[in-house]
């Protein structure tokens, strides 16, 4: 009886370079006559090429005249498609009928599949990256390619509180969603820094920043350094921060523009941990106060500012301002 044949779609991920196959892949490409696939441009054409392993073509047929094309070949040996970066859905959605009318023939050769690389974690971040160049690219969206990083601000605000809102709802699928907006943020924004005809800059550069400096910033897990609580890893991280910035006073690098309860707790922050003799307003508290009841009593001061036709986001900004003033003076290199 002769040997049925056997086709092998070969399915590979665009988001791996084309020559990182498995064992099993190259295995089979080595032993294969013919290997076929649908494009000239597919990934692993130059790849095969310089393996000496010819690539031929199947290009301007209809699905189904493919599908029948590649049951032919299989009959009687080891023929591979390479699957396109799409699945190749038209062309697998053909060889089901394709397949059943060979069979019906006595002519059907086994069909399987083998997954020559595979996504690595974050591989789909490198399609948000593709997406976003191809909307700020020539032919791409006119509103997006408009866009500068003076003019991405509100969004990157507006994104970052939806994100906090989803986090204090508790809405998982809604947080997931807002991140999402807020890393195409980040994208936009890098994809912007390339354009920079001084001093480029891509999402490779604001990658490897953040790698460096976590590693910098934690020695006592890539380093030699002992810090066995959060509080010895937050006073190593405040020194090697300093140190890194060349910053004279402990509030320094604190963003002024924030929300001014924001930079309040902030500026307090910086000051308990700097231990400076300052003297901060405190309101009385009982000490087992909760945060629904610290909630209230904000609310309520807000609502007398208001009332008494004040602006308690710029009073309180004003204040803390003040503070940041009061932290520097209070500094040995303050006078």
């Amino acid at each position: 009886m002769p040997d049925a044949g056997r086709l092998v779609l070969l399915a590979t991920s665009h988001r791996v370079a084309p020559g990182l196959l498995n064992r099993a892949a190259w295995q089979l490409l080595d032993g294969a006559t013919p290997v076929l696939a649908g494009a000239a441009d597919h990934p692993l054409g130059r790849v095969l090429a310089d393996d000496g392993v010819a690539v031929e073509l199947l290009s301007g047929m209809a699905p189904a005249a493919v599908a029948r094309e590649l049951l032919a070949r299989a009959a009687g040996g080891t023929v591979v498609w390479l699957v396109a970066d799409d699945g190749d859905i038209a062309v697998t959605e053909a060889l089901a009928p394709a397949l059943a009318a060979a069979a019906d023939a006595g002519a059907a050769p086994e069909v399987e599949v083998v997954h020559g690389s595979y996504d690595v974690p974050g591989a789909r971040l490198l399609d948000l990256v593709a997406v976003m160049d191809r909307l700020r690219s020539p032919g791409g969206c006119p509103w997006d390619a408009e866009q500068s990083h003076a003019s991405l601000v509100p969004y990157l605000l507006e994104e970052a509180y939806e994100t906090v809102e989803a986090i204090e709802t508790g809405d998982v699928d809604h947080l997931r969603e807002e991140l999402g907006d807020l890393l195409l943020q980040v994208v936009f924004h890098a994809r912007l820094g390339e354009e920079d005809a001084d001093r480029p800059w891509s999402v490779d550069d604001v990658a490897a920043g953040i790698v460096d400096k976590l590693v910098r910033r934690h020695p006592h897990v890539f380093g030699g350094v002992d810090a066995p609580t959060a509080a010895h890893v937050e006073e190593n991280w405040d020194r090697l921060k300093a140190a890194e910035k060349e910053r004279a006073s402990a509030v320094d690098g604190v963003p002024l523009g924030q929300p001014a309860l924001a930079l309040a707790a902030a500026l307090v922050r910086r000051v308990d941990r700097a231990g400076l003799a300052v003297e901060v307003p405190e309101a009385e508290l009982p000490s087992d106060v909760t945060r629904d009841e610290v909630g209230v009593v904000l609310l309520g001061l807000a609502a007398a500012a208001q009332r008494h036709g004040l602006d308690p986001e710029a009073a309180l900004r004003g204040a803390a301002r003040e503070l940041a003033d009061g932290v520097r003076r209070a500094e040995p290199s303050g006078g």
